[in-house]
């Protein structure tokens, strides 16, 4: 009697507040650095994927990213994405149909981006991609901080200015960011997966293959079984700034792909299966035209538009929102915490939640 007395309780409370008890205990944060809508929402570029300057072979990346209905256009290039998450999750930022994400920051590029994400808060002075040390409250800092999530949060990053962006030397939280290896007391194969980076990449630059990212994050989850991850995946845009449609597309599928794999493994394991949402998103647009579209700032049309996907137990499945709205990438900080139950406040203002179930 008494433990049916408590969960009625429980049930009528929530009820009377308007807060029902989320059935998400993990949330899993994916992002594509400068990923445009378009190629979201539409596929392939016919006027990029068709212009010799960028794209190599023009009859083989025809033949694999494009197809005369943006349905099937799109589906060909992120076939997950609009399989299983466009049946089962939701999808926003489709302009076509007035639905709007944008970033609320000024610059319009990646720190400042990132920033806006993870902490909630557009602030005027992350204005530079450079080394230096983030003084602003991020959700996933905060989330490592209370007692269910201590030790059970941390982030993969190809980007290594993400030690930065989240402030590593400041918090407890491990990032794992560029080329950094992996602990050996991972209790996994955190060895085997140093030496292959390591030999499989001699020149290393800033930015770490987005495979070895994904293998280092893996590695990690399977081992340490975290409730909250970030994975930031960063070849899309270097591709972007070298003018390489061709690879860019290449690089978003291989993303799309991966997402892939992450999702049948957190169904396919008791921890995480119907306990977790997957949020995939961007930290910026990029030039809307053929001959801008490789760059983004505050100058470039199109730099300020993203777009965002989500999947998971509290979310309706409602597929590709339809419905004109206008939500900000600032609004995702809040989201995160709000879809494990919990309100995040910072040193600075945080942007309101977004609401999934409706």
């Amino acid at each position: 009697m008494k433990i049916h007395l408590m969960v009625s309780l429980s049930f009528f409370v929530a009820m009377a507040f308007g807060q029902p008890t989320p059935h998400t205990q993990n949330v899993f944060i994916v992002t594509i650095d400068g990923i445009r809508w378009q190629e979201i929402f539409q596929g392939a570029d016919p006027a990029i994927l068709h212009n010799p300057r960028y794209t190599a072979d023009l009859d083989l990346a025809g033949l694999m990213y494009y197809d005369s209905s943006l349905v099937q256009c799109r589906r060909k290039l992120l076939p997950f994405l609009w399989t299983v998450v466009g049946q089962r999750g939701q999808l926003y930022g489709n302009r076509l149909l007035r639905n709007k994400m944008n970033v609320a920051n000024v610059y319009k590029f990646s720190y400042p981006g990132y920033n806006e994400i993870f902490t909630g808060y557009p602030d005027l002075y992350v204005n530079s991609n450079h080394p230096v040390e983030n003084l602003n409250s991020n959700v996933l800092a905060y989330l490592n901080s209370l007692e269910p999530f201590k030790n059970k949060v941390a982030a993969f990053a190809s980007w290594n200015i993400f030690d930065y962006i989240l402030n590593k030397r400041g918090g407890s939280m491990p990032v794992n960011s560029g080329y950094d290896t992996l602990r050996d007391d991972s209790d996994g194969d955190a060895h085997f997966f140093n030496e292959a980076q390591d030999k499989l990449v001699p020149k290393k630059t800033g930015t770490r293959d987005d495979a070895l990212t994904f293998m280092a994050a893996t590695e990690y989850i399977k081992a340490n079984k975290p409730k909250v991850v970030l994975i930031g995946w960063g070849q899309c845009d270097e591709d972007a700034h070298q003018g390489r449609y061709d690879t860019y597309l290449q690089h978003l599928r291989d993303d799309d792909q991966m997402i892939q794999q992450l999702w049948y493994y957190i169904q396919s394991t008791a921890q995480y299966k119907d306990k977790t949402t997957l949020i995939i998103t961007t930290d910026h647009g990029r030039g809307k035209k053929n001959n801008t579209w490789i760059n983004h700032d505050s100058l470039v049309s199109g730099s300020g538009e993203t777009w965002l996907a989500v999947i998971g137990p509290d979310t309706s499945p409602l597929g590709e929102i339809r419905v004109p709205q206008q939500l900000y990438q600032k609004q995702i900080a809040a989201t995160i915490a709000a879809l494990l139950g919990y309100h995040f406040t910072g040193n600075h203002p945080v942007a309101k939640s977004i609401d999934f179930k409706n």
